[in-house]
């Protein structure tokens, strides 16, 4: 039996032997809010403060360390949170942003902002920080939020929701058995990101040669651009003739791409521009010069209409090859002087023409593309790489986490 089956049988077999309080967080700790401070107050030193806006961005689980800091008289003015409180952020754009929570495990204390309160109770602080991510908790909570502009709760409504009170060594065990996944989580994010390095300082190394290691070329001389034809947001289906639209080169293509995400009426797609198997397909426009030239190389059994932002280049190189290299500083650096900035920067091909890449043997070029793609699906791969891991870790961690506050008799949670 595994270390996970174990778990959950020792749970499952404890829940069902064991006759467990739920009683309300107000019953039980007290609630205190936070007092207003902007942004413009904070600073890099001085008195640590959490803003409610950082909880959805910087804090997780539990904290040690603040992110920001105030004047240390303004801060003698507001309110903290001390050593095992919980930080509970009571605002945000969506219901689904209450309630998120942190367990101030600092050697100071902290100053919370108003859209915050602190708890405080005799439960382990981690334990009840765990049960703020829960469904279960977020359940009983949606009924007390008020939704406008902004969404919000107050005490009471927090105070309403009820928690499983156990004893502080069964809270410290499940404490331990989350922290673990928590800790696998954070070693899987680190490794990638080492990795993902590793990935550009390859992509830069491997496709920067001497002028007389390789014979370097404008790419408007070995190819040809096509620009696409417009279509807006609207047209876009989900079934259909498929389509790339400008704004999804930013969010869902990277360096090469069998199907695409989104489709058009048939009738519509016949009058537009297509690229076809072998094409890479180059952004033109975006918010900023750092958009402009991402490319991704159409590996699709059928050709993709493109949008008028994006230009298609056919040449006789790899297409893999030329996406690579389209990441680079190198790359990057030559076509800065071709964009135009505004309030959307962009680049004709005339632009994108002119810059040069090294103009390798066929077989030199496929060499790089291997090593790059064994980087790309240990750092990119939602099927096999890292991301890949670290979803499965993610859904297992939810799983255990659920079922560890899933406790017998856990209907009386949803009735005040």
């Amino acid at each position: 039996m595994s270390y996970l089956e174990l778990i959950e049988k020792k749970f499952k077999d404890f829940y069902a032997s064991t006759d467990f309080d739920w009683r309300p967080l107000g019953e039980i700790g007290e609630f205190q809010r936070g007092k207003r401070f902007v942004k413009k107050d904070m600073r890099t030193e001085g008195f640590p403060c959490i803003h409610y806006g950082e909880m959805y961005t910087h804090y997780d689980v539990w904290a040690k360390e603040a992110k920001s800091y105030l004047d240390e008289e303004l801060a003698s003015k507001l309110r903290v949170a001390e050593y095992g409180d919980v930080i509970i952020v009571a605002a945000g754009e969506t219901i689904e942003d209450i309630g998120k929570g942190t367990a101030w495990l600092g050697d100071t204390s902290v100053v919370i902002h108003d859209a915050c309160f602190s708890y405080r109770s005799a439960l382990n602080p981690k334990y009840v920080s765990y049960f703020l991510k829960t469904k279960i908790f977020h359940d009983q909570i949606k009924r007390h939020i008020s939704s406008g502009k902004v969404s919000a709760i107050n005490a009471k409504g927090l105070g309403k929701a009820k928690i499983p009170v156990l004893s502080l060594d069964i809270q410290a065990e499940i404490v331990h058995i989350l922290d673990t996944f928590t800790e696998i989580g954070d070693e899987l994010a680190t490794e990638l990101e080492a990795r993902k390095k590793q990935y550009n300082y390859y992509c830069e190394r491997l496709l920067t040669f001497k002028e007389t290691q390789a014979e370097h070329k404008e790419l408007g001389e070995i190819g040809e651009f096509q620009r696409g034809k417009r279509f807006v947001k609207k047209d876009m289906r989900t079934e259909g003739f498929p389509c790339i639209h400008y704004g999804e080169m930013y969010t869902h293509y990277d360096v090469w791409a069998k199907e695409a995400k989104s489709y058009l009426d048939e009738e519509l797609a016949s009058k537009l521009r297509v690229a076809e198997y072998g094409d890479v397909i180059i952004v033109a426009a975006g918010e900023t010069i750092e958009d402009i030239g991402k490319g991704t190389a159409w590996l699709g059994d059928t050709s993709v209409v493109i949008h008028d932002a994006c230009f298609s280049y056919r040449s006789a190189l790899n297409p893999k090859y030329v996406s690579y290299f389209l990441k680079t500083k190198i790359f990057h650096d030559q076509i800065k002087r071709h964009i135009s900035s505004g309030k959307v920067s962009a680049i004709n091909a005339k632009g994108l023409g002119k810059a040069k890449i090294p103009v390798l043997p066929s077989f030199e070029q496929e060499r790089i593309v291997a090593i790059l793609d064994s980087f790309y699906t240990l750092t990119s791969s939602s099927i096999e790489g890292l991301p890949r891991e670290i979803e499965l870790r993610q859904q297992q961690y939810e799983y255990y986490r659920e079922l560890l506050f899933s406790f017998p008799k856990a209907e009386v949670a949803n009735h005040d």
